[in-house]
């Protein structure tokens, strides 16, 4: 006998139709979250290395967002240039057409006590005083009376006189002897804020050296109502340096404004060649007090240091007052 086979477990066909339109909803479903989940861990690994290469570089990198890139922006600090150079800048920029035309070393220094503003370049090399020493010599002298309670007077103000005005070396050697040699002197020093001044030997004190910081500070000494020389020595020794003569009214009266005075004590040195041509001095330019030194050395000339020295002091005036 032949089987025939039983329907009795056949499902009909419209509930097989609806069991395949479930499962093939249910599969989309699936796929669709798979999907969903690869691209959010995609774009949370990209997020992550962009924070990454901000911390890294220390700057703020492209992110992509939307389908395309864009740039996050800035904060006012990071978006700036550049900041205005220093006055310190703007004088080492100032003085480069000297260098490069002049051998040697100098240094220069200027303060427009009007304002406050200050500006140096090569502030702490050392130069051999010249007779700028002089100036120092003096404000010992008028230090120790001042100290002793007396007055510079008699044969100590010839010998003044004659140093300050005439750059007398007699003079000088005497009164260095007067406020105790290197021993006074660097006592002396000591309470002007002269720190970089070493003095030269008995007989020459020529050979001292300086910076252009301590000698801007002792030109403070003898201008600052803080100064511990008193009004009276101050008036005292720029009287002095008002005076003295012509043939040594050079370097930093280049920086004085037309028909105005100035205070002024210039150095010299040939022994041997070349030479030291130091100028410091207080001068008004344009309305405005300043103080400036220019300390300079390698000179194959008198001519040419002095030269050097006008040059660079109007070059400081100008940046002190027109920056």
């Amino acid at each position: 006998m032949r089987h025939t086979p039983s329907h009795a477990g056949k499902l009909p066909a419209w509930e097989r139709l609806v069991f395949a339109t479930i499962f093939a909803l249910m599969t989309a479903f699936v796929v669709a979250v798979t999907v969903s989940a690869v691209n959010r861990a995609s774009l949370l690994g990209s997020g992550s290395k962009s924070l990454a290469a901000s911390s890294a570089t220390g700057r703020l990198q492209p992110v992509t967002s939307g389908g395309g890139p864009r740039t996050v922006r800035r904060s006012a600090a990071s978006r700036r240039t550049g900041s205005q150079p220093s006055l310190d800048q703007q004088l080492a920029t100032a003085l480069l057409p000297i260098a490069r035309s002049h051998g040697g070393h100098f240094a220069v220094g200027v303060i427009d006590i009007t304002t406050g503003k200050r500006a140096v370049f090569d502030a702490a090399r050392s130069f051999r005083t010249a007779n700028l020493d002089e100036v120092d010599i003096l404000a010992a002298l008028l230090l120790e009376n001042q100290n002793a309670g007396t007055q510079v007077h008699g044969q100590q103000a010839a010998l003044a006189t004659r140093m300050i005005e005439n750059s007398g070396g007699k003079a000088a050697a005497d009164l260095y002897q007067s406020v105790g040699g290197v021993s006074g002197m660097t006592s002396a020093n000591a309470q002007l804020g002269l720190t970089q001044t070493v003095m030269g030997p008995p007989g020459d004190s020529g050979l001292t050296t300086t910076t252009v910081s301590d000698q801007l500070q002792l030109l403070a000494d003898l201008t600052s109502r803080t100064s511990v020389l008193s009004s009276a020595s101050q008036h005292y020794e720029l009287g002095l340096m008002g005076d003295v003569q012509s043939s040594q009214r050079w370097g930093v009266s280049a920086a004085a404004s037309q028909g105005t005075s100035f205070a002024i004590k210039d150095g010299w040195l040939a022994d041997p060649p070349p030479w030291v041509t130091d100028s410091m001095g207080v001068v008004d330019h344009d309305g405005q007090r300043l103080l400036i030194v220019v300390l300079a050395s390698g000179q194959p000339t008198e001519a040419l240091g002095i030269a050097l020295d006008s040059a660079a002091a109007a070059d400081a005036a100008r940046i002190a007052t027109h920056p």
